[in-house]
């Protein structure tokens, strides 16, 4: 208990950076995800009450729809378009100065939404989600990398696994909010929407007390004394400890030789970092076809199902969001005890389970009255465990894999797979639920299979490890076949096939 005491008290520093990352970074995109849903209603009749003003005709129901599917998918064409641009702007910028730069789009992007009613227009609020989907694609790389970069090995599972914390908690925020007795009302949504504007404007101005991240000061820029200054403020560690980390720096350092930072296209394209790359796109990358925007989906007909009143569901569905962030939050307090390959392995292979069950119980709920409590109990099961895996550990993983030259563009191939895949979700999904009712879950069971069968068998463990141990691991598999192992310092950074 001393120790821990003693912990908190000299990286408070540290600590307090943690939460003005995570303010400005997941949290935003979890308030995005949550919050379009209560004003729903009051932006379409806006948008239609906007058309007539204009055009003196109704407009279609056709044509609003067609509309509010554009507000809706717009912010995941921004968030892609973010994720490209986090590779060269923060190698550029630097990640503080990347974040800020960032904390001005969300800014100017909350202008927009307050002033959309005033100026009678639903294209300021395509503009504005579009910018605010440009924050979050952008700045979800940018936390996790600033985080990263500023932490010590002992403590980077715990502390880059926060962001999934403010990934939740933005979540819940979206739904506490929005509802009708708060700011969920004809009057207010435009403020609703504007929201994100205030994390922005307090990350903005809290990043002035802070330095930037050590790893790309030493490493990226060769600034050693700025490298050292930055790990006393933030560590307040004694100067054997710094020197450990400092070691470690200047190995990678060396290791580089003088090259620069890799691009999109070497990621790629390289052998040395293939299964970085795999291990990146398909457990973390690739979470959206875990089946969790399903199980949302299906919460509602389950609920109604089972008895719940239409006015009472959405606070019911609070009790969703609170869920994740109670088990995301202990799995932070696991992830340096059982390690990301197990949280991820048996995560995925347990919500495959559950998700087949799931399946089973949704075809017979008609065969007894008691089968819709039974699905209820079911969907928390899955979302316990999607918060105690998946969800927490795949943040840490990404964040483990990759050395300072590949870790920007890497992020950036990630993070546009991952957006790719939200407007991919966004679009199919409700022909693909049409199509095949809860039997749409079996295309979410076969790639949790087949992820868990991919951590558990292929992919080595990072937890306590350094980025070049981390390395020597995946070297291993990256050049199984070869018969030949890398020398150090030449095909570690290689960028041919």
């Amino acid at each position: 208990m001393k120790t821990n005491l003693k912990e908190l008290t000299q990286y408070w520093r540290l600590y307090l950076l943690t939460v003005v990352l995570g303010v400005g970074g997941t949290l935003q995109y979890g308030i995005q995800v949550s919050i379009m849903t209560s004003p729903a209603e009051h932006i379409q009749s806006f948008v239609n009450q906007t058309w007539l003003g204009r055009y003196e005709v109704p407009l279609g129901e056709s044509t609003n729809t067609l509309i509010w599917s554009f507000i809706v998918s717009t912010s995941s064409l921004g968030g892609l378009v973010g994720a490209i641009h986090c590779g060269s702007l923060s190698v550029k910028y630097g990640r503080k100065t990347s974040l800020q730069i960032n904390n001005v789009v969300a800014i100017l992007a909350a202008v927009m939404m307050v002033l959309s009613r005033m100026a009678k227009s639903f294209e300021m609020i395509l503009l504005g989600r579009f910018l605010f989907g440009y924050n979050s694609g952008l700045g979800i790389n940018l936390h996790l990398m600033y985080l990263g970069e500023s932490c010590p090995k002992r403590m980077r599972g715990f502390l880059t696994l926060t962001s999934s914390i403010f990934l939740s908690l933005g979540k819940l925020l979206g739904q506490v909010i929005g509802i009708k007795e708060l700011m969920g009302t004809e009057d207010m949504w435009p403020y609703l929407l504007a929201v994100s504007g205030l994390p922005a404007i307090l990350q903005f101005l809290s990043l002035l007390c802070f330095p930037e991240a050590p790893r790309y000061l030493y490493i990226d820029k060769g600034d050693e004394d700025g490298c050292k200054k930055a790990l006393q403020w933030l560590w307040q560690e004694d100067e054997v400890n710094l020197k450990l980390e400092l070691e470690d720096m200047r190995k990678e350092r060396e290791s580089a030789q003088g090259e620069k930072t890799k691009t999109m296209l070497d990621v790629l394209r390289s052998r040395c970092v293939r299964w970085q790359l795999l291990a990146l796109l398909i457990p973390c990358s690739g979470l959206q076809f875990c089946g969790i925007n399903a199980i949302y989906f299906y919460a509602f007909d389950i609920f109604r199902e089972s008895g719940v009143p239409a006015d009472k569901m959405h606070y019911l569905s609070l009790g969703i969001g609170a869920t994740e962030v109670i088990t995301v939050t202990t799995c932070a307090f696991m992830i340096d005890r059982a390690g990301r390959k197990r949280l991820l392995g048996f995560g995925y292979l347990l919500m495959g389970v559950l998700m087949s069950v799931l399946i089973v119980m949704l075809t017979i709920k008609d065969l007894y009255s008691w089968m819709p409590y039974l699905n209820i109990a079911l969907l928390f099961s899955v979302i316990c465990v999607y918060g105690l895996g998946p969800s927490g550990a795949s943040m840490c993983l990404s964040a483990d894999l990759f050395l300072q030259v590949w870790r920007p563009s890497a992020f950036a191939v990630g993070g546009i797979v991952n957006w790719a895949s939200l407007f991919l979700i966004g679009m199919l999904f409700p022909y693909i639920v049409a199509g095949m009712g809860q039997f749409c879950f079996l295309i979410f069971v076969g790639y949790c299979i087949f992820t868990s069968a991919f951590m558990l068998y292929f992919i080595p463990e990072t937890k306590g490890k350094t980025s070049m141990e981390i390395t020597e691991d995946f070297n291993k598999l990256n050049y199984k076949n070869s018969g030949t192992e890398p020398e150090k310092g030449t095909d570690m950074f290689a960028t041919k096939l």
